[in-house]
Parts: structure tokens; C-alpha cells; sequence
């Protein structure tokens, strides 16, 4: 492939945040086109032919037919943690690295945990729907401080042990489990077991990915082994819990409340009706996937998912890159040209392209290649002259996917 032309045009969609422009702009001149929320599919297709680069969030759905929708598309960047809305490996094969920005609403997710902690203990739920209806419930009954109580956290990563630091701020006893070692923070402690940690939370709260092994972990009988009483969290990913098995332990009374942000199936637009056997309880706290919704988290994501798609226009670097293998050049040495190639990764293709760049009369003064999986990527710095039909040359090269040549 050619490279692209200057500048490059980047198409933004679901109404990302606008710090995502300017960061855009960090390492050169970009173009920017906004779409209003996610478009239909056909103004979709119709949208991505004419981008080098895809900003999306959650909603605008990434397959094969949009990726060969867009022949010149560099790259695509979810403004958020999941990329499961885009079709990963058929990016990787097309040369087309896919970013996100796992850190930004970290706080924020944390926030809400921690505040659907208080008003469960509390028993807010419950006294706010009576209250709607004119019933004063003021009673001490269910109502409990959060300090000196237990809370059990499934999964230790960037929102986990944010929480955790939070938790101990206000007395909680914090334990948590992951599948690795991770230094805790503060006075939280490891347990090994996921029964260990169910059998001893007070609160019980999920910041795991949806995997193979995460899907379903909370069913009937890992809810059975919750402490009676207590509660369950889930912020994450909705095919964490089994919501009819949570609806059945919230009627038998054996879990007192729950608070849960995402659910199996969710509304694509606002205009569609929200359904779950969990929207009948009065104790429960019920919030459309608002955990990372908040101006500052959403300022971050647009800054830090720009920022990646800016160093990989202009430098070239896929570090960070969730689909593609990850290599971090740094700027560009003056006077060199900077050829970047994703490639098959197959035997003899450094050989080929080596050749190609001596046959061209340039002399490499650095390179670097990585893999991952059925995918080459290849930054070589090149010193001298190169003919003008360079690029198309070594874009020929039997195995290359996608080449430029940047600087």
C-alpha cells in the first residue's frame, strides 16, 4: 500500500470528548471529521471510506465488512477499555494496529464502586423508592457504616487497587483476589482462593475483562457461597453474573442488594427499552454502563487514545497497541526517512526488504522488528536518497501487508 496522504483525515464518532483533537494534532497535522453518536451502518460504510484513522467508543461495531469498507484505514482507536467491538485479528491482518485507553476512567469507575458501596450498606435504595411513593422509612434497620466491614475485590488491576486505597480510607478490611501477583496498596491483602474471598465479603465487587475464564463466574453456586447477607458489585462486563441467579438470591433474601452498571444485553441506542429480571427490586442499584461516564474520565480517554493514534501516524510506534505487535521507535533522526511495514510473518521477509532497501541505493541506520501471532511489524530507519517510486517497490515485496514512509 502507498502512504497515506498529508494530512491524514481522522473520523471521529460517538461524541468523544474534544480534548481528543488537539492531542490528535501532538506530532502533526491531522484533519478532523465528526459523526454524532454511532451511524447506521450504511452511513458507516460510507463514512470510513474516506478516514485514515477510526475513533470510536462502544457502540459503533468494527467488522470485516467496515474494515474492507476502508482501503487507506491506518488505524483505529477505542475510546474506552473494551475492544470487543471491533474484530481484532481481521485489523491485525489488514496492517491496521488497534488502541485503547485502559487508565483514563480508572478513578471514576473507583468513585462509583465506592459510593454504591455506602448507599447499599445504608439501605438507600430502598428508602429513596419508599419515599418516591410517600412512605417515610426512617428505621436504623439494614443500615450500616462501611467501616470495619469487608470488602472483597475480584480482580486487582488499575480500578481494583484504586478502590482498594479508597476502601481503606474509610475503615474497610479490603482483600482481594487476581490470577497473578500484584503488590497490594495500603493494607489490602491477597487471598488465593475465589470461595475464600466469597465466603468472607461483606461486599463483594468484580473489575475483571470478560475472558474465557471470567464469563459466568459469578453463577448460582458461587453466589450460594456469598456470606449471607452481603452484597454483590458488578461494574465490569455484564457476562460476569448470572442475572437470573442474582435475581433468584435477592428473592431468598440470601444477598441483601446489589448495585450493577453492565448487563448481558444493553441498549445500542437511547431510543431502545431497557429490560432485566433486576429492575422489580427495591434494593438494588440499577445504572446504565455510567462507570466511566464523567468529564474527566472522558477528557483522559480522549487524550490518551489521540496521543497513541498521533505517535503512530507521525512516528510510527504501535506501543500500546492491543491487536498488533509493539514497537516504539522514537522521533525520527533528521535527515532520514522512516519506513514502517506490517507484514505476513513468515521466513525470509527481513531478507527481502533489506534487499529491496540496498537495491534502492539506502543504507538502514536502524531498525527493529517484532511479531506477534500471524503478524510482522518492521521500523527501519533509512539514510540517503531513495528513489521516488520507492515506497511502491517495497510494497510489492511478497508478505508486505502495509507500508509508509514516514519523515
Amino acid at each position: 500500500m502507498s502512504a497515506a496522504r498529508l494530512p491524514y483525515g481522522a473520523l471521529l464518532l460517538e461524541d468523544l470528548h474534544a480534548d481528543a483533537d488537539a492531542a490528535l494534532q501532538a506530532y502533526g497535522q491531522v484533519d478532523v471529521e465528526r459523526l454524532p453518536g454511532s451511524p447506521e451502518r450504511a452511513e458507516l460504510l460510507a463514512a470510513v471510506g474516506r478516514a485514515e484513522v477510526l475513533g470510536i467508543r462502544s457502540r459503533t461495531h468494527v467488522n470485516g465488512e467496515v474494515l474492507d469498507a476502508a482501503p487507506d484505514l491506518l488505524a483505529v482507536a477505542c475510546f474506552c477499555i473494551g475492544t470487543n467491538q471491533v474484530d481484532l485479528e481481521g485489523a491485525a491482518q489488514r496492517g491496521v494496529p488497534v488502541f485503547n485507553a485502559p487508565f483514563g476512567n480508572t478513578r471514576s469507575v473507583a468513585e462509583l464502586t465506592l459510593a454504591s458501596i455506602v448507599m447499599l450498606m445504608r439501605g438507600i435504595p430502598r428508602k429513596m423508592q419508599a419515599i418516591r411513593q410517600g412512605v417515610w422509612m426512617k428505621s436504623v434497620a439494614g443500615a450500616s457504616e462501611v467501616r470495619g466491614k469487608t470488602l472483597g475485590i475480584v480482580g486487582y488491576g488499575n480500578i481494583g487497587s484504586q478502590l482498594s486505597v479508597l476502601a481503606s480510607g474509610h475503615g474497610m478490611h479490603v482483600f482481594y483476589m487476581d490470577l497473578g501477583p500484584k503488590l497490594p496498596h495500603g493494607n489490602a491483602r491477597a487471598v488465593t482462593r475465589l470461595d475464600e474471598l466469597l465466603e468472607m465479603s461483606d461486599v463483594l465487587t468484580l473489575h475483571v475483562p470478560s475472558t474465557a475464564r471470567t464469563r459466568g463466574m459469578i453463577d448460582a453456586r458461587a453466589i450460594a457461597r456469598m456470606k449471607p447477607g452481603s452484597f454483590l458489585i458488578n461494574h465490569a462486563r455484564g457476562d460476569l453474573v448470572d442475572i437470573d441467579a442474582l435475581a433468584s438470591a435477592l428473592d431468598s433474601g440470601h444477598l441483601a442488594g446489589a448495585a450493577v452498571d453492565v448487563f448481558p444485553d444493553e441498549p445500542k441506542t437511547p431510543s431502545e427499552t431497557f429490560s432485566s429480571p433486576l429492575t422489580r427490586f427495591d434494593n438494588v442499584i440499577l445504572t446504565p454502563h455510567i462507570g466511566g461516564s464523567t468529564i474527566e474520565a472522558q477528557s483522559a480517554i480522549g487524550r490518551d487514545a489521540a496521543h497513541k493514534l498521533s505517535r503512530y501516524l507521525f512516528e510510527g510506534s504501535t506501543s500500546h497497541a492491543v491487536n498488533f505487535p509493539e514497537v516504539d521507535p522514537g522521533p525520527i533522526a533528521e535527515g532520514r526517512h522512516r519506513l514502517t511495514c506490517a507484514h505476513v510473518n513468515a521466513p525470509g521477509f527481513l531478507m527481502r526488504l533489506n534487499d529491496a532497501v540496498a537495491q534502492a541505493g539506502g543504507n538502514i541506520a536502524s531498525q527493529k522488528l517484532e511479531t506477534k501471532g500471524e503478524v510482522g511489524y518492521i521500523v527501519a530507519d533509512i539514510e540517503g536518497e531513495l528513489p521516488p517510486n520507492f515506497l511502491d517497490q517495497v510494497s510489492t515485496i511478497a508478505g508486505a501487508v502495509r507500508t509508509r514512509l514516514l519523515g
